[in-house]
């Protein structure tokens, strides 16, 4: 996904401080890390986060160094990560995922907050920092990419993609399944829906040789559905997917 505010949760790849430690002797609760997030906030950085379509309705506007600071005093610490998406403040929610532990993240947790993703921000950092290690990911998955909610079919593609990145002991079959339900929601032209399903199907024909050849299929029968956001979906996987830098990457790879 192109383009992105500085103040928003890396999208790509996971947080450099997953692994973080506490600062010895310092504790914390839900009112000091939310004063540290309000110390931090910045307004300019609001109207940034709005330019690239971030919008919820308490927003502080914290910096990504400033949250990943934050994080690395924490640590890991579910209950408080829990405390404070419950807080509703979107900067509070995006500490919250990344201090809270996959293992302990549940199917009902996850459709708790699934419902109150209002923004790709919140969605995608959640699913890529959270969501994706957790054991209910792929049936997660196969369930909101059926949902009408913009942003909960969303976080359906949007975990595929990183699944494709991230979970490299799944097998090709789970992946394959995945296609159909890409061709099949090409038709929706809603921004941020249409964007993920090109996204998953991208990711996962960039995963190895085999995925790739049944992705460029499966946007060739996308293209055929001849609407707008199918024709779009379809396009920009093709281009990637058959371009020299991806063919050569699969290649050296030798799967």
């Amino acid at each position: 996904m192109r383009g992105r505010s500085q103040s928003s949760s890396t999208q790509t790849k996971r947080s450099s401080v997953a692994g973080a430690k506490p600062k010895r002797g310092e504790r914390w609760t839900v009112a000091k890390a939310i004063g540290e997030l309000k110390r931090h906030g910045n307004r300019r950085n609001v109207e940034g986060m709005a330019r690239f379509g971030i919008r919820a309705e308490r927003v502080l506007g914290v910096s990504k160094p400033k949250l990943d600071e934050i994080v690395r005093r924490i640590g890991k610490n579910h209950d408080l990560g829990l405390r404070l998406w419950e807080s509703g403040i979107h900067d509070a929610r995006l500490l919250g995922m990344l201090i809270c532990e996959p293992d302990r993240v549940a199917a009902g947790l996850m459709e708790r907050w699934v419902r109150d993703f209002d923004n790709w921000d919140v969605c995608d950092g959640t699913c890529c920092h959270l969501f994706v290690s957790a054991r209910p990911a792929w049936q997660k998955a196969h369930e909101w990419a059926n949902r009408k909610r913009e942003f909960e079919k969303r976080a359906g593609f949007a975990l595929v993609a990183y699944l494709a990145v991230h979970d490299k002991e799944a097998a090709d079959d789970k992946f394959l399944a995945f296609l159909p339900i890409i061709e099949r929601e090409s038709w929706d032209d809603r921004n941020f829906v249409r964007k993920a399903v090109n996204w998953a199907l991208r990711n996962i024909g960039k995963r190895n040789v085999r995925l790739n050849r049944e992705a460029l299929v499966c946007a060739e029968r996308i293209r055929e559905q001849n609407s707008r956001p199918a024709r779009w979906i379809a396009g920009d996987a093709l281009r990637e997917l058959r371009s020299d830098a991806v063919q050569a990457r699969l290649k050296r790879r030798g799967t």
